[in-house]
């Protein structure tokens, strides 16, 4: 028997479908204009978000838990300043007047100042959830203050420097992103360029930064630069110049050479950049207007010294001359901030306060007001000194960045520098709406990825696939800046929304109560 194959006849059935299903994202912001901190033009976008990161760019067909309707807005990465002294967010962990500004990310630990322990900074911000992400420097002024037990005027004897370095050893290894010199500030203002240089060297191990704010912004300034040139030569390291500006009618108007120096630095080899605000007054204690030979010591070595009349008579001596060196002839142009002794006098300029107090608005009796001042306590000050168009120069430099030089501020304590209300946005209005001193792209260029690269925040400060979803989103034609200087407690307006890692801080122009904000430890790689 013939065994005849059989064919079965086998029939597929196809279900069909969509080829891939819509995927689900926890955000998605439609319509907006996207500026991606790059420098690059503008280009209408949708941005989606998962799980705290930048999941997708571009037209996007997928559903989301939320949406935001971004039309008419632009939509960048969130703001990331350099320079603040919000050094207490975790007593503080709202930061409300750097969200509203857009900020989402800060820098603390400036001017020399910081926490010494680095990693308790770090796991008390953990602890309390900030709603922005902090980094964190590590201060001259306070490890020289540490290994010296003050503000010495001496360097320090070799066993201090082995304390010196380190304490900026063990900040490094914690995460600090690098070391901050304050050289107007005691104990900072005693230091040698060696005694740095070494510190500088410490820092450089880990590829951390050297930030600097220098010894002299006015008719020093040449010589300050030089000196921070030499660091960064000698202790192979990234360095900062810290708010740059002219100080004082005798030095505007040159920027340009300012821009030279630095420049032939830059071909030299050396990686300089630098920071500023937006803003033709600058802000620190009054006592800078005193001597520093005169501080050294505290308040009560100050007190000794004033009662002393020859002392007394070289210091008043001392700030005349500095008063006349740069071309000034009285101090109404230094306003009293935050005097706890007083507070009748905040907002008051010298000359105005010399006239409340003492009767008489002399020289003399601006000068006695001053040493009053600091013999109670001190007090925080408000100095008018920069020139507009230099301000505008400076800015205009393709490595200058955009910082504040704020603390958090308690709303309407005070009469404090805007610059912690406003400044980004004041960028956003003045400098690229109504001067036209920069294009949008490039403000915001100056506000997220050159900050992001110089100081080494990995996915962060572009809006780009895979990166942290830090992102704020402000009306180009409404964003504005509300603080002044009679009445800096405003906060600003146009910026309805501010997301941190992915979680929305600022909600239609709202505090959330969210805080998502991490700590950003520089990851070490010692060299």
């Amino acid at each position: 028997m013939k065994l005849v194959p059989r064919i079965f006849a086998v029939t597929l059935v196809l279900i069909c479908g969509p080829l891939a299903q819509a995927e689900t994202y926890d955000l998605i912001v439609r319509h907006g204009r996207v500026v991606d901190g790059t420098g690059n033009p503008a280009y209408f976008a949708d941005v989606a978000v998962t799980n705290g990161h930048i999941a997708a760019i571009g037209r996007i067909d997928g559903d989301a838990k939320r949406e935001i309707d971004a039309k008419g807005l632009i939509v960048a990465p969130g703001f990331i300043d350099v320079h603040t002294h919000a050094d207490e967010v975790a007593e503080m962990p709202y930061a409300e007047n750097f969200i509203r500004m857009g900020v989402t990310t800060i820098v603390v630990g400036n001017c020399g100042a910081s926490e010494l322990n680095i990693g308790n900074l770090f796991k008390n911000i953990e602890a309390t959830n900030a709603a922005l992400n902090v980094a964190s420097l590590i201060g001259h002024g306070t490890v020289r203050g540490k290994a010296m037990g003050g503000s010495f005027m001496r360097p320090p004897t070799p066993q201090e420097l082995d304390k010196m370095e380190g304490y900026v050893d063990q900040a490094m290894r914690d995460g600090a992103v690098g070391l901050s010199t304050g050289l107007i500030y005691l104990p900072g203002t005693f230091a040698k360029t060696e005694e740095i240089i070494e510190l500088a060297k410490v820092a450089s191990k880990y590829d951390g930064i050297y930030a600097s704010h220098m010894r002299d912004e006015g008719t020093g300034i040449y010589k300050s630069l030089n000196e921070l040139f030499r660091i960064a030569r000698e202790a192979h390291i990234r360095a900062e110049v810290s708010h740059i500006k002219l100080s004082g009618n005798s030095v505007w108007g040159q920027t340009e050479k300012v821009i030279a120096a630095i420049e032939n630095a830059r071909a030299e080899g050396l990686d300089i950049t630098q920071d500023e605000y937006s803003y033709d007054a600058s802000s620190t204690g009054m006592s800078q207007l005193v001597p520093d030979t005169a501080r050294e010591g505290g308040h009560e070595k100050f007190r000794e010294r004033i009662k002393d009349p020859e002392q007394k008579s070289a210091i008043i001596a001392k700030m005349k001359a500095s008063l006349k060196e740069h071309g000034r002839d009285n101090y109404s142009y230094a306003f009293i901030a935050e005097y706890k002794h007083d507070r009748s006098l905040q907002g008051l300029d010298i000359t105005e306060a010399a006239k409340a107090k003492r009767g008489s608005d002399s020289l003399d009796d601006q000068i006695e007001m001053i040493l009053e001042i600091e013999s109670n306590g001190g007090a925080s000050g408000v100095f008018h000194g920069i020139n507009e168009k230099d301000l505008q120069i400076f800015m205009s430099q393709p490595n200058t960045m955009i910082a504040c030089d704020s603390g958090l501020r308690e709303f309407g304590k005070g009469v404090p520098h805007p610059r912690g209300y406003g400044n980004n946005p004041r960028v956003l209005a003045r400098y690229v709406r109504e001067t036209h001193t920069l294009k949008l792209e490039d403000a915001i260029r100056k506000m997220t990825t050159l900050p992001a690269q110089t100081f080494q925040f990995k996915d962060r400060g572009q809006l780009r696939e895979g990166n942290w979803a830090d992102l704020t989103i402000f009306d180009p034609e409404k964003v504005q800046d509300n603080a002044t200087y009679k009445e800096p407690h405003h906060y600003p307006s146009g910026i309805p929304f501010v997301i941190v890692n992915g979680v929305a801080v600022i909600k239609n122009g709202e505090l959330t109560g969210e805080r998502p904000g991490k700590a950003l430890r520089h990851t070490p790689s010692i060299q």
